[in-house]
């Protein structure tokens, strides 16, 4: 009978309630600030101090900056000062107005904005120069604390900043967020909706204006009217483009954020327009609908003041929909969770979420275009159950993120370039091999490869099972990713990884002396040779005696056993404890060991004496060994080479330790259950055994 074992570590993600405190002293928000306001001190956060490395990691600053505190700044600082909108977000000197679109875009709903920026924080009574906000982060929303020094140049805030000087939230973000991905210049340069997910948990969608579906108005309308956060911007040809202003007044690679659509009657007709913001606070649109244009004298006032049309310079501008459409390229919409939604809004998306990882040499098995190793990618059964309202087949959205990228920055990693396929799922349990996608088509799949922290598309299939599988776009690349669908009905993903199973069968017991084969005879003969009268050998005799066995044997090409293999196998089958191999005992290994040579002989399929990693599931599978993700990456970062390949010493010890490690867990197992219970010393003599 198989024994089954399951992994603890194993489980699926839930859906945040409460952030996750994640400062390094291992204590809330609430307890950091308690304790200054006993101690009579101001915080200073050790975890991202007031110094240059908190700003950059791959410069100096050009001028020095002073770190000050908000009421060393001016007078009377307020958090809030009169609500938070969307002109207390002015861009700074810092090439981050992909995130200063999104915080724009945050101030649209309190829920969302109170969300990421707790309210109840103040300069006033209980001020302790803490602060704290809440970034959902790869399935999770962290708590993230900081102290208010901001870096200053002339006793002015270098750089996000508020219209009003005395408000301090939006820079105080700004920090929390630079913290959270290790520094400010880790902000240089980014997408809107990379920030608008990390405020929201949402899960986002891309529009080229120029292939817009017909219904893209609505689209865009029903978005903003279900809290989601939008972003938009326009394409550049070159890095030379980059925040260059067009003749329109419009500024290409800038990340605007759209905060509104409306119908509006003009000269008898009815006209689409759009509110789009620039987060630097100024430089608009000069077109038709702009802030001067005539247009708004054909409006009647009440509907202009509906609209909050105005004519500051304060960078909020409305324009025709179809000149939207014609001068900017790319709409961003982050789709947000139930729990970042109103109860009063009626449709919400369903939400699963799986996270993995792609490991060198065991799962990081690249694109289609690499089907010897795309098999061992890991794979996502998706299970759509119900249609959707009134048609035939279900509507989600796949996204796929790659963790950490950002922070990653300091130690020189970029985005990895990824992408996913959907099958329609053959309905096994485990795992499906390379076969499978040689002779079968995918029935969806991603637009296109992209280096991009996460990649998402809107799909619509028929109710069903379905094998998602995420990837990088070259093999042997490492990251860990998190995979989400949203869904108009549920659907539930889960890894095709399978429990571990174990069916190794017994090995026949050894033929008597007389009745001993001419292998065996031979065998006995070179024994006694080398074992002398004890017919016993130790770890080195038996290392010169398989050597000398393996080099005569045919088609096998390998490197001399090593003494460890040797010092393995008699752990393994020396069963009087005395540290050596009695001739019986080596006769029933060297049966195992026959079978364990078929089976690389098998796996070894260009005759070079090795096997790649990536074979190695189904090598040990053929043993009887059924492993998991996590077992095979173990196996792999301690057996295989740099160019994941393993020798026949290396899979002849890695094997030798699954069946040690089997055999005494058998011995400590006291039931038919598929656990154990050890106390300390059982423990360790388990470890040394193995």
């Amino acid at each position: 009978m198989p024994y089954i074992y399951q992994d603890p570590r194993k489980k699926e993600p839930s859906t945040p309630q409460t952030a996750r405190s994640i400062h390094s002293s291992g204590k809330t928000y609430e307890q950091l600030k308690q304790e200054c306001l006993r101690n009579g001190t101001l915080f200073e956060d050790a975890d991202f101090p007031a110094n240059d490395a908190s700003l950059f990691y791959s410069e100096k600053p050009n001028i020095p900056f002073v770190w000050k505190r908000p009421k060393d700044i001016v007078k009377d600082p307020e958090f809030i000062l009169g609500g938070a909108s969307r002109t207390d977000v002015c861009q700074g000197d810092l090439g981050d107005c992909w995130l200063l679109a999104a915080i724009a875009s945050l101030t649209l709903s309190e829920k969302v904005l109170y969300r990421v920026v707790p309210p109840d924080q103040s300069f006033g009574s209980g001020y302790a120069g803490i602060f704290h906000f809440q970034f959902w982060q790869h399935n999770e929303w962290l708590d993230v604390v900081i102290d208010d020094r901001l870096p200053t140049f002339r006793n002015r805030l270098v750089f996000l900043h508020s219209a009003d000087l005395n408000e301090f939230w939006s820079a105080l973000l700004e920090k929390a967020y630079a913290k959270l991905n290790g520094s400010f210049e880790a902000l240089k340069g980014g997408s809107t909706i990379e920030a608008m997910e990390d405020f929201t948990g949402g899960v986002s969608e891309t529009y080229e204006n120029k292939s817009a579906p017909n219904n893209y108005f609505e689209i865009m309308d029903k978005a903003l009217k279900r809290g989601s956060m939008l972003g938009c911007s326009i394409d550049t040809a070159s890095s030379a483009e980059s925040e260059a202003k067009t003749p329109q007044g419009l500024v290409k690679g800038h990340a605007y954020s759209i905060t509104g659509l409306d119908v509006v009657n003009y000269r008898g007709q009815k006209v689409q327009l759009i509110r789009v913001r620039n987060p630097w606070g100024q430089v608009e649109w000069n077109g038709a609908w702009s802030d001067n244009a005539t247009e708004w004298n054909s409006i009647d006032p009440a509907e202009r003041k509906r609209l909050c049309q105005t004519s500051l310079d304060d960078g909020e501008f409305w324009m025709k929909f179809e000149d939207f459409k014609r001068y900017f390229d790319k709409v961003e919409i982050c789709n947000l969770t139930p729990d970042a939604l109103d109860d009063d809004i009626e449709h919400q998306w369903e939400v699963a979420a799986h996270e993995g990882s792609w490991i060198r040499g065991s799962t990081a098995g690249g694109c289609r275009n690499f089907l010897e190793t795309f098999w061992t990618n890991p794979q996502i059964k998706l299970s759509l159950e119900e249609k959707d309202d009134g048609h035939h087949e279900c509507t989600f959205i796949a996204a796929l993120m790659q963790k950490n990228r950002r922070k990653l920055k300091k130690a020189g990693a970029d985005m990895l370039t990824i992408g996913y396929t959907i099958y329609q799922c053959p309905g096994a349990e485990s795992q499906v091999t390379k076969d499978f996608f040689k002779f079968n088509g995918s029935k969806a799949r991603s637009k296109t490869y992209i280096n991009l922290r996460e990649i998402s598309q809107r799909f619509r299939l028929p109710p069903g099972e379905y094998m998602l599988v995420p990837t990088t776009f070259e093999p042997h690349q490492e990251a860990d990713f998190c995979l989400r669908i949203f869904s108009e009905k549920k659907a539930t993903i889960k890894e095709v990884d399978g429990d571990i199973k174990v069916e190794i069968p017994e090995p026949p017991k050894p033929n008597p002396p007389h009745k001993e084969t001419e292998e065996e005879k031979q065998f006995r003969t070179f024994f006694e040779q080398i074992a002398g009268e004890d017919m016993e050998v130790n770890e080195k005799e038996l290392q010169y005696i398989l050597n000398a066995v393996l080099q005569r044997t045919k088609n096998i090409k390998f490197k001399d056993l090593s003494l460890l293999s040797c010092i393995n196998i008699i752990a393994l089958m020396d069963t009087t404890g005395n540290g050596k191999l009695g001739f019986e005992e080596f006769k029933i290994f060297w049966d195992k060991m026959k079978t364990w040579i078929g089976i690389f002989l098998k796996f070894d399929t260009d005759k070079s004496g090795t096997m790649s990693s990536y074979e190695l599931r189904l090598a040990l599978k053929a043993a009887g060994y059924q492993l998991n993700n996590i077992i095979l990456q173990l196996i792999v970062l301690r057996y295989a080479d740099d160019s994941y390949q393993i020798e026949f010493d290396d899979f002849l010890n890695c094997i030798i330790r699954l069946d040690n490690a089997c055999r005494v867990f058998k011995a400590l197992n006291k039931s038919t259950a598929d656990t154990i219970s050890i106390n300390q010393a059982e423990f360790i003599s388990l470890a040394m055994n193995i």
